[in-house]
């Protein structure tokens, strides 16, 4: 049988090297039946090696049942058993004068038993219940046997059988009228070999009962590694081979993969401040590290890093003292200006602190200014080098210090460096007069009468007394007048989320509140004293044999997600997605869990995803929803940049606006409202998804990353200013949000702000930034997304606003013609919302309203400037001439009018 031949009753199956494959060692043993039976002879493979095999050619005699047996056969834990036959077989009809009963196939068979049955006699060997395995045929059989030219068809068959339950099994071959040979039986089963795959080690894995079976492997970290996606597991499929990774493992910090699947650590000078693929990286300038596996390179003496710092940027100094300070002293105020630090730290976010000391004339004591002293901009964290101090005491001595501090500057254990001023305030001008009184009125007179200043700072010589004709049209503007005192107090009439912030009292600003009879209302699932309550209200359970889990396409907070079918009675199957609690849960994460689903049962919409139902009367807990076959919004457009027409990524944000109208009436606020928490389906209907972000967020606003009461983040370039500054998450909130999805879908999936951090994107937010318009946007719809982007959150329009707006462009496209001149690339900045752009103007009225200067509206109409070509071409004495007097007021309109010009210059278009 092999080149290693047992004595002439065994058989030796020999182990091939295939490192997945495992061999048994065993015995045959010939069992005879009637006349003849398995022989073991001398023969040749075919390389001409003499080798021992079986062979049986009783082809003339009848009714041939001859069995060749194995000895018992420990299957080791296998499942699936595979067999390897090489044999040969002769031609029937090469035979002379053979009768009809002469076969060119063998049977082969198993037997599975717990314990040997050698004892048990042949007579039970040949009764014992078989299972066949197949019929074998030969794809070759011989005609001769020239053993001069050595001709020889050998055959190779491979057989598998499974499942097996018990220790062990014997193999059967009968013979019933063939003149055939065995040359050799492997038998084997197949596993996964041991592995290293995503810095996880899986252990060697035996395959399942069937050839499709997917047996799965945990797999645990490597040295100096951690979990990323957890659970970390492989599939070992019916052939030994691993697929489908689920999770992984990475690098910890401090260090670096090498040669693949190795965390090595980083050297002295070098660190690595996060867990991922990432490499060592030298230290940054002015740090160090001595030690190995450094997370973060200490600075050296002098140098401090900012609590905004990241490890890899330079460590940085504090800034030298401002310079050149000179003063403008007119009576009670004074303007200070300066020059900035000589040296900076090294740092870009240099402020400047203004202390105001109030002093003895003969400057022996000081003391700190009064609380009324007035600073502008303000006192603390200047960014330009000049402030406006105002309220201070006539003839009085006042020494001003300018401290120049950066982000380092509270790292540092000495004192700011600072300039120092004194001044002498001159003559006081008296403070405003407080209150006026109607003593009496005519037809043609009234008398008026007012109390002295409170800070008359010398003898009053006149009062000055202007006048004017009140306007004919007032907003719900009128008068209320108090008969203790005649006061007269203006009294505004504010609808629902009106901002209140012109109301001189609370007492004289009533709310009105409107709503739709009827209108269906979100109801939070957190009210309900028993969670399952909500979830049994809003949520219908299905019956877990409905549902037929697939396969899995994610993983979630809670679990992982699967694709699968759903079939309910009188209803047909349908594709569904399948969140699953994962096992271990506590109780709070089951709430939180089925929490999304008392939200998502509430809702009916075509733009909303919908809940098919959730199974909670058996383990795992499941959220089961329709089945969304593109998947999310952000990653399907990556997938397709530039696929879709104008008209079509319309259509997606309106159907994504429409979804949002329908939530906002229903007074539910979404939160995390994103691309990413968009899906879309075959006919790229795109629908509103993800209802799980918390309600509650933590008091604690120090940390950057705005935690919520779940663990996850804020999605700060998605969030409104005010949702991220003070908490406060509205239906308008939401519309900004909004905005960032529609530069989202104009843009193709790229990522808002790009490579900007948290933090800088927050600062170029405050100070009035906004993402210039994606590449070939039209302009009307990037006007749409900086309305969306107002910082007042009251004038962002409603979604039932934005609904509107999208449906009249798809029903004029020409509309979408117009395409914004900026392309929206990462070297491209940010647009400044100041400086308005003036051909969206069309009169004076509109250009005044948007650089905040409406007041002057009269004296610009009244004096002839009544087309943006004629203000263009004002000087500063046009602007003294028409009444403007204020000196910053001056130079803030002469600055959009140099703006105006260079816009002018560049754009063909006549404004009016």
């Amino acid at each position: 049988m092999s080149p290693t031949a047992r004595p002439a009753d065994s058989l030796l199956l020999i182990q091939e090297v295939d490192s997945n494959l495992e061999p048994w060692g065993v015995s045959l043993i010939s069992v005879q039946t009637l006349c003849g039976a398995w022989e073991e002879v001398s023969g040749y493979d075919e390389n001409l090696n003499t080798i021992r095999t079986y062979q049986v050619c009783n082809v003339f005699e009848p009714s041939q049942n001859n069995w060749l047996l194995t000895t018992f056969i420990d299957r080791r834990g296998a499942q699936r058993i595979y067999v390897e036959i090489r044999f040969t077989v002769r031609d029937c009809s090469s035979i002379p004068n053979v009768p009809g009963s002469c076969k060119e196939t063998f049977n082969l068979y198993y037997y599975e038993t717990d314990a040997v049955i050698a004892t048990k006699g042949t007579a039970f060997w040949m009764e014992a219940p078989y299972l066949k395995v197949d019929t074998i045929a030969a794809d070759e059989s011989f005609s001769q046997v020239d053993f001069g030219g050595r001709l020889m068809k050998v055959n190779t068959e491979v057989r598998s059988f499974g499942p097996l339950s018990k220790n062990g099994f014997y193999l059967a071959f009968q013979d019933y009228g063939a003149c055939m040979s065995l040359l050799s039986v492997r038998v084997f089963y197949k596993k996964c070999p041991s592995v290293v795959q995503n810095f996880a080690i899986f252990p060697e894995t035996m395959t399942g009962a069937e050839s499709t079976s997917l047996v799965i492997a945990r797999g645990v970290c490597i040295p100096n590694s951690e979990e990323v996606d957890v659970p970390i597991k492989l599939y070992c499929n019916g052939d030994g081979e691993w697929m489908v990774p689920i999770g992984s493992c990475t690098c910890k910090a401090g260090f670096e993969p090498d040669n693949g699947n190795v965390c090595r650590a980083c050297p002295p000078g070098t660190f690595k401040s996060t867990q991922g693929p990432g490499l060592c990286l030298q230290c940054p300038p002015n740090s160090r590290s001595t030690a190995e596996a450094a997370t973060i390179c200490v600075c050296r003496n002098g140098y401090y890093r900012g609590d905004g710092d990241q490890p890899d940027e330079p460590c940085t100094s504090v800034p030298s003292s401002p310079r050149n300070v000179i003063s403008i002293v007119n009576e009670t105020s004074v303007i200070l200006e300066w020059h900035s630090p000589r040296e900076t730290g090294g740092r870009e976010d240099v402020v400047y602190n203004i202390v105001c000391k109030k002093c003895r004339a003969d400057r022996r004591s000081c003391s700190h200014c009064d609380d009324n002293v007035d600073f502008v901009p303000r006192q603390l964290g200047l960014t330009d080098t000049r402030v406006f101090i105002s309220n201070l005491w006539a003839h009085t001595l006042y020494s001003f210090e300018i401290q120049a501090v950066n982000g380092v500057s509270n790292r540092s254990p000495y004192p700011s460096q600072h300039v120092s001023i004194d001044i002498t305030t001159n003559q006081a001008a008296p403070s405003i007069v407080p209150i006026m009184h109607q003593i009496s009125s005519t037809m043609n007179s009234f008398t008026l009468s007012w109390p002295q200043p409170e800070q008359p700072n010398g003898i009053i010589l006149d009062y000055e007394l202007r006048y004017y004709e009140k306007p004919k049209y007032k907003k719900k503007e009128c008068c209320l007048l108090l008969e203790s005192s005649l006061s007269t107090l203006v009294v505004l009439e504010l609808s629902l989320r009106a901002d209140m912030s012109n109301c001189p009292s609370p007492l004289g600003c009533p709310t009105h509140f409107s709503g739709s009879p009827g209108m269906k209302i979100y109801i939070d699932p957190f009210t309900y004293e028993d969670p399952n309550e909500a979830v049994r209200e809003f949520a219908k359970e299905i019956d877990v044999s409905t549902v037929k889990i697939e396969e899995v396409i994610g993983a979630g907070e809670f679990g992982e997600v699967y694709k699968g079918r759903l079939k309910l009675p009188g209803k047909r199957e349908i594709y569904v997605a399948i969140k699953t609690l994962k096992a271990g849960y506590a109780e709070k994460q089951r709430r939180d869990f089925l929490a999304e689903a008392s939200i998502m049962g509430q809702f009916d919409h075509p733009n909303i995803i919908r809940l098919e139902g959730v199974v909670t009367k058996s383990r795992p807990v499941m959220i089961v929803t329709e089945f969304m076959e593109n998947g999310a919004l952000d990653s399907f457009l990556r997938q397709n940049d530039g696929q879709f027409t104008v008209i079509q990524l319309v259509g997606m944000m309106r159907g994504i606006s429409a979804g949002m109208k329908y939530l906002s009436e229903m007074n539910y606020v979404h939160r995390d409202l994103a691309a990413r928490n968009i899906l879309v389906n075959s006919n790229l209907v795109c629908k509103v998804s993800d209802f799980g972000l918390s309600r509650y967020l933590q008091d604690d606003t120090s940390d950057p990353s705005y935690t919520s009461s779940l663990g996850g983040k804020i999605p700060v370039r998605w969030t409104a200013p005010e949702a991220i500054a003070y908490r406060k998450f509205t239906s308008a909130s939401d519309v900004w949000s909004y905005g960032i999805v529609m530069w989202e879908v104009m843009s193709f999936g790229e990522r808002p702000y790009w490579d900007m951090s948290n933090q800088d994107v927050i600062n170029a937010i405050e100070q009035d930034y906004r993402l210039p318009p994606p590449m070939d946007c039209p302009s009307a719809l990037h006007q749409l997304m900086l309305d969306c982007w107002q910082k007042d959150r009251n004038v962002r329009p409603r979604f039932s606003d934005i609904v509107s707006t999208l449906d009249k462009m798809i029903r004029n496209p020409t509309s979408l013609k117009a395409v914004a001149n900026i392309p929206a690339v990462p070297s491209q900045p940010l647009l400044d919302r100041s400086i308005p752009d003036f051909n969206s103007f069309s009169s004076v009225e509109d250009w005044l309203a948007a650089i905040k200067m409406s007041q002057y509206r009269d004296n610009f109409l009244n004096s002839g400037f009544t087309s943006l070509q004629l203000v263009a071409q004002m000087t500063s004495e046009d602007l003294l001439r028409i009444g403007v007097t204020l000196a910053g007021h001056q130079k803030k309109i002469l600055s959009n009018i140099q703006t105006m010009r260079v816009q002018m210059s560049q754009s063909p278009t006549t404004m009016a």
